[in-house]
């Protein structure tokens, strides 16, 4: 049960969330004494000085003595132990310092100024506001003795210093109108404070109120001749004659006004932890004191290395279950497949989109270069309480890019290898559990009954199990689902099939014995013949987790029959569930199926197999395209020859999109280092426009390089023109102007080269939009030009609309408004009449209204931004939204419709952040100006 300690404010000790009754004030002295100095030790003798104070007996010591020993008695039964330990010469509390409210107000405040001087102005304002709102009252005020008037008089001192940044902070971001309240109480409260005096004076002037902000100033100066007989100090005049003369200084350089800002994104991205979780006490309490160590200027790192199966993960996910509460900035997971057969360790840039999506960005607002990410990554992290877990790391040279920046960060990270070359880590070698805690795991798993009966077979089969976690569980599981079973046939088998593997000189033996008896007992039972059949082809699809669709298309068979035999491998410890639905193996598991396949299936049923899986999702991304973009119905390249999802609906789409990205990625690599080029460019094609639609495409980069070489590969001069055409999009949409503007060039000799000439039409209107963005204008109007003449009478359907709709954003900045009011109607009238696509349609009327808005035609922009807004959100292209209802924003803050313009901004700087192209806190940053900048993935977008 939590306990907490609570001095800020009357005297208080709770524990699990009630308060808990502690007589005497000698014991809630000593406590209280041990409290401010949490985790150091305290000296009996200062105990007795400080406590007992004037009334000294001869018998202190052993007063002190009978006091600590009610208090241990008190707190045991709230905290499963002793808190107050014994060390030589006197004491030391060690509950947790955040449990402690005024350590965790001190921890915060440093945090909050951490994160301003980083320019993270709503991160930095939530957290002031926690601090400051752990004060009751004034700071241990039922303690009279000396030290705690002195220690509560330091206490306050913090409080008010917290308060006036808070203060600071809050005026340069424009609340200065929410300041003044807060501040008039404050220097009535103390009065020969100058610095929230001036404070009160700034906001007053800047909330147009100059001649009470000259009163402000009247009376300080007032009390302190009579108080302390001299003037005010020289800051405080300053600022005096700077509102008497109205100086410019005293104005906001970008003005602002005050806004709710929203919490900083908390991520929980902790796996389950395992309810047969059995021993490793000493390694458990030694993770957390790793964690629980004062920032030292740098995050804490506990790095824990062992053979496979040992229980490395386990081990990192049980003790950060334990300690997940203390990082107010959630906590983060990231496998780094350092060690997963079939799956190639991840780059760095790859880890670092992980980690950048759990902190609140993806898509687009992800640096594509692995130098700008991790920078990103930092800048982040800087003023981060945030854990952060790197499972399964290959090597130190992976993991040094992912360390947070924040000191208040903590870090665990698993590999086989000691990374010894980490810097600022404690380490940990893991070794296998011992014979009694292995029986203990596997009687927790098997049932105690079973395992008492009989002890010796038992103990024959953790021999076998070598001590490793993972082979015990999977022995237990097997166990557990055939009550009818006795231990010593459990035993016999294990021992065949380690004898068995060893002839193969396996590693990881123990482990793969415990598999291959569970898979051969699923072989042996009529209901577990699929299971067993499926566990052998899993490991031929790369993708982090399984689904039953896709199981089913990598068997052949129906999807129930896919999914209930990927249930009962769960059952038998031989998955894990990743989700509804969906199931990952782990590692070693991986390596064995793989294994297996190679032995047990011929080639070409090894080969079937992964074709159907990969046309599978070939044909299901082909459909989320076609239900997202209709335009995408005439993208070149291979067709599938598999069904896939049944996809009725743009939302539908997105959101089997959404879940499957990770699997997307990776089947489209495997695609890409297989046998069969065909299949790898036509993935590389279908995914571009799901991923555009949920901005992000971006992370197809890679994919996208790798694809023209194997269009290269298989003669696809189309593929590959496709390909780079897509290639330069990415780059515009991540402002990298000149190479968007090379590869789409290539794009269109790559057209030439593949005698399609008309199919150049897509690279020329991509080149239109990126000369427009850099204010190329002439060439913007050739290329989107030339584009049109191809398009008339092109099969790609509504490109001539698309296109002629490109060209009203390069009129109206060349000035022709007429022109470009006349065109954008035009384009609204041809998407209406053709009903192509929902998504053109609202993208042309977003148009009208950009034309509309510089022609000075506000009212009549407002209209079609609000039918731009209709139409976009129920296509599904969240970022086309987010576009429309900035731009509405800015249109009706012109016409002076404040509030409603504030309601749109709002709403699109929602949907960017929901998108994840905005963090949390740069959301609110944006927000809380009162014109707020153009976010920067608007910016990238005509």
């Amino acid at each position: 049960m939590e306990l907490e300690i609570k001095i800020l404010g009357p005297w208080q000790v709770v524990a699990g969330g009630e308060p808990l009754r502690l007589a005497g004030q000698r014991r809630i002295g000593v406590l209280a004494r041990l409290a401010v100095s949490a985790g150091l030790p305290v000296t009996a003798q200062q105990l007795v000085t400080d406590v007992w104070a004037g009334t000294w007996a001869a018998t202190a010591d052993k007063q002190l003595h009978i006091v600590v020993s009610k208090l241990r008695e008190l707190l045991a039964p709230h905290v499963g132990g002793e808190i107050i330990e014994t060390v030589p010469g006197g004491y030391v509390l060690t509950l947790p310092r955040d449990n402690i409210d005024a350590h965790l107000f001190i921890r915060l405040v440093r945090r909050a100024r951490t994160a301003r001087a980083h320019g993270a102005a709503a991160a930095a304002d939530s957290l002031f506001r926690q601090a400051l709102a752990l004060w009751r009252g004034t700071a241990l005020a039922e303690v009279t003795a000396p030290w705690a008037q002195i220690e509560s008089t330091r206490l306050e001192e913090e409080r008010l210093a917290a308060f006036e940044d808070h203060v600071d902070l809050r005026l340069a971001t424009g609340r200065h109108h929410a300041v003044v309240p807060d501040l008039v109480p404050h220097v009535e409260a103390n009065p020969l404070r100058e610095r929230p005096r001036a404070q009160l004076m700034l906001a007053l002037y800047r909330a147009a109120r100059p001649s009470e902000a000259l009163e402000v100033y009247q009376e300080g100066r007032r009390v302190a001749v009579a108080e302390l007989g001299i003037e005010p100090g020289a800051e405080l005049r300053k600022l005096h004659g700077a509102v008497l003369s109205r100086d410019p200084v005293l104005d906001l350089a970008t003005p602002a006004q005050e806004t709710v800002l929203g919490e900083p994104v908390a991520p929980a991205e902790l796996p389950a932890d395992t309810r047969a979780f059995t021993a490793r006490t000493e390694e458990v309490a030694w993770l957390r004191d790793v964690l629980a160590r004062p920032a030292q200027g740098v995050p804490a790192v506990a790095a824990i290395d062992g053979p496979g199966g040992i229980g490395k993960s386990a081990l990192a996910v049980h003790a950060a279950h334990a300690v997940a509460d203390r990082f107010t900035d959630g906590v983060v997971y990231v496998n780094l497949h350092g060690a997963t057969a079939g799956l190639p360790p991840l780059s760095s840039i790859e880890a670092l989109r992980q980690l950048l999506r759990s902190l609140g960005l993806d898509g687009t607002a992800v640096p594509a270069e692995p130098d700008e990410a991790a920078a990103r990554y930092r800048s982040l992290t800087a003023a981060c309480n945030l854990l952060v877990i790197l499972d399964n790391a290959l090597d130190a040279a992976q993991v040094r890019p992912l360390i947070p920046a924040g000191a208040d960060c903590a870090v665990v990270v698993t590999s086989r290898d000691v990374l010894g070359s980490l810097d600022n880590a404690h380490h940990l070698h893991l070794a296998g559990l011992t014979d009694a805690e292995a029986v203990t795991l596997l009687a927790r798993i098997a049932g105690p009954a079973r395992v008492q009966a009989e002890p010796g077979a038992a103990e024959r089969i953790i021999r076998l199990c070598g001590g490793l976690p993972l082979a015990v569980r999977i022995a237990g599981a097997r166990l557990a689902s055939r009550p009818d079973w006795a231990l010593a046939d459990l035993a016999e088998r294990l021992a065949d099939a380690t004898r068995r593997l060893d002839t193969l000189q396996y590693a990881d033996l123990a482990v793969r014995a415990g598999i291959a008896v569970s898979h051969q007992h699923l072989r042996e039972e009529p209901a577990g013949q699929d299971a067993a059949r499926v566990l052998t082809m899993l490991g031929l699809l790369d993708t982090p987790t399984h689904t039953p669709a896709a199981t089913a298309a990598l068997t052949g068979w129906p999807e129930h029959r896919a999914e209930a035999a990927l249930d009962r491998l769960r059952n038998a410890r031989l998955l894990e569930s990743a989700g509804p639905s969906r199931y990952r193996l782990h590692d070693l598991i991986r390596l064995y199926t793989r294994e297996q396949a190679a032995r047990e299936l011929p080639e070409p049923d090894r080969a079937a197999a992964v074709h159907r899986a990969l046309h599978h999702y070939l044909a299901t991304a082909t459909t989320a395209g076609s239900c997202l973009h209709p335009a995408s119905q005439v993208l070149l390249g291979r067709k599938a020859d598999q069904p896939g999802v049944a996809l009725t609906s743009a939302e539908e789409a997105s959101r089997w999109v959404g879940e499957e990205r990770d699997n997307l990625l990776a089947v489209a690599q495997q695609a890409l280092d297989g046998p069969d080029p065909q299949t790898a460019v036509a993935l590389a094609i279908r995914l571009h426009w799901p991923f555009c639609y949920q901005g992000w495409h971006t992370q197809l980069i890679g994919i996208y390089k790798a694809a023209i070489e194997a269009a290269g590969r298989c003669a696809d001069r189309a593929g590959k023109a496709q390909i780079r055409s897509f290639l330069g999009w990415v780059h515009r949409d991540q402002g990298r102007y000149d190479d968007a503007i090379s590869e789409l060039e290539r794009a269109l000799a790559a057209w030439d080269r593949a005698g399609l000439p008309r199919r150049k039409i897509g690279a020329l209107n991509t080149l239109g939009v990126t000369n427009t963005l850099v204010g190329r204008l002439d060439a913007a109007l050739s290329h989107l030009g030339l584009a049109l003449t191809f398009a008339e009478g092109s099969e790609q359907l509504g490109a001539e609309a698309t296109i002629r709709n490109n060209r009203v954003h390069v009129y109206y900045r060349q000035g022709r408004m007429d022109e470009a009011v006349a065109e954008a109607r035009a384009v609204v009238d041809l998407f209406s009449r053709e009903r192509v696509s929902l998504m053109g349609e609202g993208t042309a009327r977003d148009t009208l209204g950009d034309a509309y808005r510089h022609a000075g035609r506000l009212t009549e922009a407002v209209e079609s931004y609000e039918l731009a807004v209709k139409m976009l959100r129920e296509s599904g292209y969240r970022l086309g939204e987010a576009v429309s209802r900035w731009w509405l924003g800015t249109t009706l803050h012109d016409l002076g419709r404040h509030d409603e313009a504030r309601k749109a901004w709002r709403e699109s700087l929602m949907l960017l952040r929901d998108a994840r192209l905005l963090t949390p806190a740069e959301a609110d940053d944006i927000d809380g100006q009162a014109v707020p900048e153009t976010p920067r993935p608007i910016m990238n977008m005509l």
